[in-house]
């Protein structure tokens, strides 16, 4: 039995750095975990419907409720549950909520996505914009007494315990505004770290919404920064360590939703593996894929799926991959002459006519090179030696990993602001899936940064893929006219007005209108509501009455500059070819030969262009041409 094509033995495992088809299988489950108390429940005019009070509290489940509706497209097989702390709400005698703690309750249990329940909490929501006191009657606060963290936790880890599927990607997304649940208790505080370690432990992650105003500011130094672990990256060693980042403070209760859509998705590693510093210095690192396609949800009917299959064609019956032996055609020369005067070692002798074989992890290993998956630091060069045009792949965000190697962040982050301060890069091999090939790679390192909406980008290394010399090619360069100065800053006074905020793309913000579009439809038939298309907003549109009001007085002023410079018209002739000879003609001058009666000394091609480039059409005789021109320009006069 044997293979002609052998270099293709493993085709379906030729995408090297990102592999999801893992984590299409799995499930999420989001249990929100929302304060009742008083301050949440308090009431303050509603900045999107007129005449209407809401609370802290209402914005929550309304956020909850947004986040489950688009989970019916994008994860219908995602889990969702509310728990409510602080209320003296009694809880379900029926349900499996014996066990959690005096003072929670929870709403809505643990369950797959399903539109019966969306549609109860629809009803609770608009219920409570018609009667203020609604949700205070529904979930009274706990009279004058505060519920202990640790035991909000623990009622968590409880109903995740009983309910949650056991393989699933677990988050809790916490929503206070109460920055000192248990003042001056120092016991109560070690209580909540203790069980909150518990909770993580199982798997759970947690990530806090802390609620800010202009009247109560919320401070995560009085409690928090000694409950929640830190993500900051390189202050393990300083007096603030522990500290929370206060990007995780909402100053506008408005920005909540965006919040939560951005935590929607879990972070998932593409990879896991150990990053050798030197020999005998380990530490493990997780890889973050930054460019993910977007896909609607998975369809529950079955889909067919290809696979490859290995035949023997003696037998004609299905073997084994393992079995199987991979070979090409070559050989020893009609004049004899073996494998062992080449010098490189035992090597099996192959007869003229007939082929060499390789089993399968023979190949895997010419694929691998024998190496193990990881990545190994090769050395350092400057920043500026890493050029734009290397970046060939998408890279990939590289964050330590205690779970295998102690003290992996202490590590990463002291060789990160090494790095960062002499404004060095990495290079070094990377190998982080079995059935991949290494490659070398640039470590680029990047600070953590906090901007002023409150989104965080952490510290951490990009992984870029370098290129081999085989993948660069010099690209043709052509001498072009250049823009004068006065043009080039014209243009930058315009462009100035119209820049991104912080200049960068939120790609978040913007998501793929057609997709978009189709699942706000399929929202609607699964709520069995009327679809308005009139409603849907396109957010990738550009919206045009800002940048005229921005910058259009500049864009005029650009475009007068530029029609007066000298290279405007000019195109700039290519040696050994003929130059095309320019026959457009712009609006200005067609009509001012329209104007003065002088049309008919324009050539066919010239009047063909015009009306072309203005959906017109370009058929029939020169005086067919000049009557459509005079029409077009009479319309707009």
């Amino acid at each position: 039995m044997s293979f002609d094509n052998w270099n293709v033995a493993e085709e379906e495992g030729e995408e090297e750095l990102q592999d999801t088809s893992f984590f299409e299988g799995r499930r999420d489950v989001i249990l929100f975990c929302v304060d009742c108390s008083q301050s949440m429940q308090e009431l303050r005019d509603d900045v999107v419907y007129e005449d209407v009070k809401t609370s802290h509290l209402l914005t929550a489940l309304d956020a909850a409720m947004q986040v489950q509706k688009k989970k019916t497209v994008s994860g219908p097989n995602d889990w969702v549950g509310i728990l409510l702390y602080n209320t003296s709400r009694p809880n379900d005698s029926n349900n499996r909520t014996s066990e959690i703690k005096k003072g929670t309750s929870l709403y809505q249990p643990l369950a797959p996505i399903g539109v019966d329940s969306i549609q109860e909490l629809i009803r609770l929501i608009e219920d409570a914009r018609d009667d203020p006191e609604h949700l205070k009657k529904t979930f009274p606060p706990l009279p004058g007494t505060k519920m202990p963290m640790g035991d909000v936790f623990t009622s968590c880890n409880w109903v995740l315990r009983d309910s949650a599927p056991k393989t699933a990607s677990k988050r809790i997304f916490l929503i206070t505004d109460d920055d000192n649940p248990s003042p001056s208790s120092t016991k109560m505080l070690t209580s909540a770290r203790t069980t909150l370690i518990d909770l993580m432990q199982s798997g759970c992650q947690i990530e806090p919404f802390f609620i800010s105003s202009t009247e109560k500011p919320f401070d995560v130094t009085k409690f928090y920064s000694s409950v929640l672990p830190s993500n900051v990256l390189g202050e393990e060693d300083s007096e603030a360590s522990g500290v929370l980042p206060d990007s995780i403070s909402i100053t506008r209760i408005d920005d909540l939703l965006e919040q939560m859509r951005f935590h929607e998705q879990p972070k998932r590693a593409v990879f896991n593996v150990p990053f050798e510093l030197g020999k005998g210095f380990t530490i493990g690192v997780k890889g973050y894929g930054l460019v993910t396609e977007q896909k609607r949800g998975r369809d529950r009917m079955e889909v067919a799926r290809s696979r490859t299959v290995y035949v023997d064609e003696e037998k004609e019956a299905e073997v084994s991959r393992n079995k199987a032996l991979f070979g090409m055609k070559l050989g020893a020369d009609e004049d004899g002459g073996g494998g062992d005067d080449m010098g490189l070692g035992p090597s099996r002798v192959v007869k003229h006519g007939q082929r060499p074989f390789y089993t399968a992890d023979e190949v895997q290993s010419f694929r691998t090179l024998g190496l193990d998956p990881g990545i190994k630091l090769l050395g350092f060069k400057d920043k500026k030696e890493l050029a734009f045009e290397d970046n060939v792949k998408h890279s990939i965000f590289i964050y330590p990993d205690e779970l295998k190697y102690s003290g992996s962040k202490r590590t990463f982050s002291a060789l990160l602001q090494k790095m960062l301060e002499k404004r060095k890069i990495g290079l070094v091999r990377a190998l982080v899936r079995r059935n991949s090939s290494p490659v070398f790679c640039a470590l680029l390192p990047q600070a953590e940064k906090v901007e002023e909406g409150g989104w965080c980008e952490p510290g951490g290394f990009h992984l870029i893929v370098l290129p081999f010399a085989d993948d660069i090619r010099a690209a043709p360069i052509e001498e072009q006219l250049r823009a004068s100065e006065k043009v080039k800053d014209a243009a930058k006074n315009w462009i100035d007005k119209l820049c991104l905020k912080n200049g960068t793309y939120p790609p978040d913000s913007y998501p793929n209108p057609s997709l978009a579009y189709h699942n706000a439809q399929l929202q609607a038939v699964a709520f069995r509501e009327e679809f308005d298309d009139q409603s849907f907003e396109d957010l990738t549109r550009s919206k045009y009455d800002m940048i005229h009001k921005r910058a259009g007085a500049l864009l005029e002023d650009w475009k007068k500059t530029l029609v007066k410079d000298e290279n405007f018209n000019n195109v700039l002739a290519t040696s050994g070819v003929k130059r095309k000879a320019d026959i457009s003609v712009d609006e200005a001058e067609l009509r001012s030969k329209y104007e003065s009666g002088e049309l008919s000394k324009l050539r066919m091609d010239q009047l063909k262009d015009f009306l072309r480039n203005k959906g017109q059409s370009v058929s029939g005789k020169k005086v067919e041409l000049i009557k459509r021109v005079e029409e077009y320009l009479d319309n707009r006069s």
